[in-house]
């Protein structure tokens, strides 16, 4: 690792506190830095809370660095919150976690970090910095369960050579191992699964007091409009979905459509959520384009599905045409899709339609 002082974001979990020991135990100069971003909600449970900054500060005291809390709240609101509620109502499926890396976890703190003489920001995902074709280059980390890459794709691929992700090296159970080693707090606190401004992972509540008003039932049909049920407002389902639905069918129902106009939500069989294709939008080019190209890739559609062989080719302004080799299920408007080279994160961009 290079010298200088690394701004290291510490959410209070046992990953960003781990990576601050790390770069700690190495020699390097830290400051931990945790970002409010959301208001905790009485009686309701989320995390970013103010134990998490609570725990945040004691594995700084614990590691010997200087601890901050930078209240983000404003930012966090307009740019990733907004834009969360917007999503749905727009019957898309949003993913958060992308943009607040890109506006708030990087940018955010670069500018930060400028401020007080960092020359690098750490975080504590399980991804790699390393090199392809001589330039600094995002990877998978090397545990395959963990690794979160695919989140990353938004970063300013001219900051990459700034980045550090001391955990990508390791498993989650070594970085608890680690934790122990340390002594810190958290080494065994439960790792929380939800999007960190949803209380209780209730997003249709969420958009519904966000947006002002009361989300209303609609009708679910099938794709020749036969009427099976009523919905409790569209925000509340997915593409894929096929839990939660309230129907009695003699076989399984999926959620294949969403349409806000008409408060309507389509479902029908597996065979009718496969696509052979998208259009990617808002495309980030970690690799240079004319580079990426030229490489064989393989896509991502949600972070929990299994890379897919694809040929990729430009449709339009920052707009990709995707094809899989094989057809695909459940491409949902909204989520991010990532392209890699092996383990190199060639690009990454949103998912404006599919393709059948």
């Amino acid at each position: 690792m290079k010298n200088g002082l690394v701004l290291v974001a510490m959410s209070g979990g046992v990953d960003s506190s781990v990576a601050a020991a790390l770069l700690k135990d190495s020699g390097r100069e830290v400051v931990g830095v945790t970002m409010r971003v959301w208001d905790e909600t009485p009686g309701e449970k989320s995390c970013c809370s103010l134990e998490d900054t609570e725990d945040a500060r004691r594995v700084a005291d614990r590691i010997g660095i200087p601890h901050y809390t930078l209240n983000v709240k404003g930012e966090f609101k307009a740019k990733v919150v907004d834009y969360f509620v917007e999503e749905y109502l727009r019957g898309r499926t949003p993913n958060p976690c992308v943009l607040c890396n890109q506006e708030l976890k990087f940018d955010h703190l670069f500018t930060k970090g400028a401020q007080i003489g960092a020359s690098h920001v750490a975080t504590g995902h399980y991804a790699r910095i390393g090199e392809f074709m001589g330039r600094p280059a995002l990877l998978k980390g090397v545990d395959a369960d963990k690794d979160q890459s695919y989140f990353m794709f938004s970063i300013d691929p001219s900051r990459l050579g700034d980045v550090l992700f001391p955990l990508g090296e390791y498993t989650k159970e070594s970085a608890r191992n680690l934790a122990e080693k340390y002594g810190l707090n958290v080494a065994q606190k439960e790792e929380s699964q939800e999007i960190c401004f949803v209380p209780d992972n209730d997003y249709g509540k969420l958009v519904q007091s966000e947006a002002g008003f009361r989300l209303v039932e609609g009708d679910i049909v099938t794709s020749t409009g036969e009427v099976v049920g009523r919905h409790k407002g569209y925000p509340y389902y997915t593409i894929g979905q096929r839990r939660g639905l309230g129907i009695s069918h003699s076989k399984p129902l999926y959620v294949t459509k969403i349409d806000p106009v008409l408060n309507r939500i389509t479902v029908g069989y597996p065979d009718d959520l496969l696509g052979s294709g998208l259009v990617a939008g808002g495309v980030r080019w970690l690799i240079p384009e004319n580079e990426a190209l030229e490489l064989e890739v393989t896509a991502k559609i949600r972070h929990s599905r299994e890379e897919a062989a694809v040929t990729i080719k430009p449709c339009g302004p920052g707009e990709l045409e995707v094809r899989f080799a094989k057809p695909v299920s459940a491409i949902a408007p909204g989520q991010a899709v990532v392209f890699y080279h092996g383990d190199v994160v060639a690009a990454g961009g949103w998912i404006e339609r599919r393709l059948d």
